[in-house]
Formats: structure tokens, C-alpha cells, sequence
């Protein structure tokens, strides 16, 4: 496996990984990543943003099998926002969303204090994945939220 930036081509890829995952948790629903609108175009997205990236995992045969992104969190200076970090369901429990997450967040300390998240609490496997990599769960969201359908927010100091 390998972690590298998105490309172009695999942008078709990624928007069906999410969308198949948020299908099979019925959350195929407004206020997820699922109706976002520049889900099918994430690399031109993340590189018309400064500091922000989206990098893909792909296996041996260079098939992309997840990601994850950074960008900046609305107009709060020094916070970014970890933002689509999914996996195929044939590639997960292999630690790959540990290692996308690090390569987030080594370079979201180049650039921001803070990392924010958001998520849902029926992700249990993702929330204790956050926790265990030091995120502090949030009462509630920061303002400037799009995704109001998520239920458990998380914040990191980075440093």
C-alpha cells in the first residue's frame, strides 16, 4: 500500500468509496459528505484551496482504496478540518486509516493549531479511532459547520 496525493483520476474512484460507505450506514442523506458538491471533482477542490490536500491509499495494483483531506475550517485562523477519511470495506481493518490520518496531520501541523472533525456517533470504529489519536470530543459543533446531519464533533491541538 501506498499514500500519495490525489490525482485526477482517481476522483470517479474516491466519490464512489464514499458514497457506497455512507450508503451502507444509511446515511445517504442531506447534510453528509454524500451530497457535497465537489465530491466528484476532490482533486481540482482540494488544490484550488491553500493548505488543504487529499491524499489516496492505493494497493499493489495502484487501485485507490480510500482517503482522506484537509482544508482549511472556515474563517477561523489556524483550525483545518480532517475531512473524508473513508475506506473500501475490503481494505479496512488493515490500519490504513491510522496511517492517512498521520499523513494528515503531519501536514496539517506544518500549517494550522488546531485539526477539527465531524462525524457520527454510529461510527464507533472511526470515533475510537479519533480518541485514541488524540482528539477531544466537542459538546457541539464549531460554528461555521456545513454537515448538520453529524452528531459528534472532535478538536485536536496540534504541536
Amino acid at each position: 500500500m501506498q499514500i500519495r496525493e490525489i490525482e485526477e483520476k482517481d476522483n470517479e474512484t474516491m466519490e464512489q468509496i464514499i458514497k457506497r460507505s455512507l450508503e451502507s450506514f444509511q446515511l445517504n442523506i442531506p447534510g453528509t459528505a454524500y451530497f457535497d458538491p465537489q465530491l466528484g471533482c476532490l482533486a481540482q477542490f482540494y488544490k484550488q484551496q491553500s493548505n488543504a490536500k487529499y491524499w489516496v491509499v492505493v494497493n499493489n495494483q495502484d487501485e485507490v482504496v480510500g482517503g482522506v483531506g484537509i482544508t482549511p475550517f472556515g474563517l477561523k485562523t489556524g483550525i483545518c478540518e480532517l475531512q473524508k477519511l473513508y475506506i473500501k470495506p475490503e481494505a479496512q481493518g488493515m490500519g490504513l486509516s491510522r496511517e492517512l490520518m498521520k499523513v494528515a496531520l503531519d501536514f496539517a501541523k506544518e500549517h494550522y493549531t488546531c485539526c477539527y472533525l465531524e462525524t457520527l456517533k454510529k461510527l464507533k470504529v472511526a470515533n475510537l479511532l479519533y480518541i485514541k489519536l488524540g482528539f477531544q470530543q466537542l459538546e457541539r459543533p464549531l460554528d461555521g459547520s456545513e454537515h448538520n446531519a453529524m452528531d459528534a464533533w472532535y478538536i485536536k491541538e496540534l504541536s
